[in-house]
């Protein structure tokens, strides 16, 4: 038995002159959340597609769930099931009228369907809206029925592209309970986002996708490591001393801290611990009277900065076909 859901080769997707997936390769070990993160118009739904068989990649090959993509597309699509970006249900009936249209759908008979229509309406927290039209969901609702309808016959691998785009914070809440649930009943799920919280909060293993690469894969914590940089961030009982300490700082790393009147604090980028000690001593060596200091390891919001040169949310599409 395979222990990995996906193993992908140098994938290709070219529409036009454009490549849109530039050989790819993953191994996405089984029992997982693996966070797939890049820039709007990175590749990261081309990826997705080719790998759910909607697409057929231009070169490369894969494994999905220890299936061949392209001899093996009917098992492939079997053992997985993909939440898109938008609500894929139908509007004009209930919630509880289309989980149990899909599970006739997927061969259950009208007494299993409506039983598991029923029982995945009570564990997303939806059995009060069963009866009333999806169209009068809230955003949070149709994601919630969105991903249920994925489910209806439990998938061995889930593929959530940016499942939480548009959400308040709450029902964000409420679709990561629900990915940690999938994946600790044996779900393995592909999560696309571009939430940097998001891929911290939920992925055990996370790849950064920009220009239609793979540019670098490892752990949240591994990923932070790797930029091999920090913050140190000083506060003080008031301004003259935090003037000083900005004019020492600005003279000790030739870089001018950022400063935060309000809480009367400044913040410098580091990469040595050694400096922060020294920068530390040399204020103390000044006479400037600090409260309190803290050392900072980089956020993954400035791990993805640094690898892409881009913000996570820059505007930009996919290409399809």
């Amino acid at each position: 038995m395979t222990t990995y859901a996906v193993e992908a080769t140098n994938l290709v997707k070219v529409f036009g002159k454009h490549r849109a997936v530039d050989g790819i390769s993953l191994k996405v070990p089984k029992g997982i959340v693996y966070g797939f993160l890049g820039p709007n118009g990175a590749g990261k739904t081309t990826t997705i597609r080719m790998l759910a068989t909607l697409l057929k990649p231009n070169e490369g090959d894969a494994k999905v769930m220890g299936y061949d993509l392209t001899k093996e597309a009917d098992k492939v699509r079997h053992s997985i099931s993909l939440t898109g970006q938008f609500a894929s249900v139908d509007e004009e009936l209930s919630g509880r009228e289309n989980l149990i249209f899909i599970g006739r759908l997927v061969g259950y008979n009208r007494k299993q369907a409506k039983q598991r229509a029923d029982e995945l309406l009570q564990a997303f927290q939806l059995e009060d809206a069963s009866k009333r039209q999806v169209k009068k969901y809230s955003g949070g609702m149709r994601r919630r029925i969105d991903i249920a309808a994925s489910i209806v016959t439990s998938p061995e691998l889930l593929f959530l592209d940016e499942p939480t785009t548009g959400l308040d914070p709450r029902s964000r809440n409420q679709v990561w309970d629900i990915v940690r649930a999938l994946v600790k009943n044996g779900t393995t799920v592909f999560l696309t986002t571009q939430y940097l919280e998001e891929a911290d909060q939920l992925a055990d293993l996370i790849g950064v996708i920009d220009r239609g690469k793979l540019i670098k894969e490892g752990t949240s914590q591994e990923l932070k490591s790797s930029l091999n940089a920090g913050s140190l961030t000083v506060h003080f009982d008031n301004h003259d001393e935090l003037e000083k300490a900005c004019n020492i700082f600005t003279s000790q790393f030739e870089q001018k801290p950022d400063r935060n009147a309000q809480d009367i604090s400044l913040t410098i980028m580091i990469k040595e611990h050694s400096k922060a000690a020294t920068a530390i001593g040399e204020l103390a060596n000044a006479n400037v009277r600090i409260k309190n200091f803290s050392m900072n390891e980089p956020s993954l919001d400035e791990v993805f900065l640094a690898l892409t040169g881009n913000p996570p949310s820059q505007e930009g599409d996919e290409v399809n076909e």
